[in-house]
């Protein structure tokens, strides 16, 4: 052997051993196995209390909610009604009025026609 192989297999010799693979024990002489199986537990565990709590705040919720649209009733039923009045009557007018009303109509509707006729005449054109 030459001096490197032998430098080598001398500290290989005073190098500390490798430490077993570091394990945390929940409980002692517990196996591998069961610790894994503990740990499945506890989660199982955890998973049910997160469930049941968000089961309760979601049933708070809901008897909130039908509490809140009770009142509401309550209240909207305590209201007083608002008064119903009477369709507003149409103004009585005289009979000169009236017929002055209906010459005046007759008149804006002759207008309208008229000009109404005088487009369509100039659209209708030939070119």
């Amino acid at each position: 052997m030459n001096a490197t192989g032998l430098l080598a297999v001398l500290l290989m010799l005073a190098a500390p051993a490798p430490a077993p693979a570091q394990v945390p024990q929940v409980r002692p002489g517990l196996s591998t196995p069961d610790l894994h199986r503990y740990q499945a537990e506890q989660h199982r565990y955890e998973i049910d209390r997160l469930r049941a709590r968000a089961d309760q705040r979601e049933m708070d919720a809901r008897l909130h909610e039908t509490e809140a649209r009770l009142n509401r009733l309550r209240i909207e039923a305590a209201r007083q009604p608002e008064p119903v009045l009477p369709p507003p009557y149409r103004a009585l007018r005289s009979p000169e009025e009236e017929r002055a009303l209906r010459l005046s109509a007759e008149q804006r509707r002759r207008a309208t026609a008229n000009g109404v006729g005088q487009i369509d005449a100039w659209l209708d054109r030939r070119p």
